[in-house]
C-alpha cells in the first residue's frame, strides 16, 4: 500500500517538473517498471523507493533490481519507437516521510 502511495506522490512530483507518463507499473517478462516518463527527448525508467531516509532508499535498489529493470526498460523500447530513437536513462525517485521526493537523475546503468 505505501508502494503504490509513493508512486502516486512521485508520479505528480515528475509531472510538475514536466515529464510526461508513458506507463504506470509497467510489466514485461523479464521485469517491473514503476514509471516510465518522458521529457523533451529523454525517456526516464524510473523506480521509486519509499524508506525512512533519503539514502536508505537510494542504496535500496540492488544490481540485480537494476539488471530486471533494464531487460524491461528493452522490452518496453522495443513496442515504443520514439523510446528506442531518443536517450534513455535510469532514475530513482526517493520518497521519504515530511520532505519533497528526491529525484536522482542518471542513477544506475542498466548492464551493472
Amino acid at each position: 500500500q505505501s508502494g503504490r502511495a509513493a508512486e502516486t506522490i512521485a508520479l505528480w512530483f515528475l509531472r510538475l517538473k514536466g515529464y510526461r507518463l508513458l506507463a504506470w507499473r509497467y510489466k514485461s517478462p523479464m521485469g517491473e517498471i514503476d514509471l516510465i516518463m518522458r521529457r523533451g527527448e529523454v525517456t526516464a525508467f524510473i523506480e521509486v523507493k519509499a524508506r525512512s531516509t533519503r539514502d536508505a532508499a537510494i542504496e535500496s535498489v540492488t544490481a540485480y533490481q537494476s539488471k530486471r529493470i533494464a531487460a524491461a526498460a528493452r522490452s518496453f523500447m522495443a513496442k515504443d519507437r520514439k523510446a528506442a530513437m531518443q536517450a534513455c536513462r535510469f532514475d530513482i525517485v526517493a520518497v521519504t516521510p515530511y520532505q519533497w521526493p528526491q529525484h536522482v537523475e542518471n542513477a544506475f546503468y542498466g548492464d551493472t
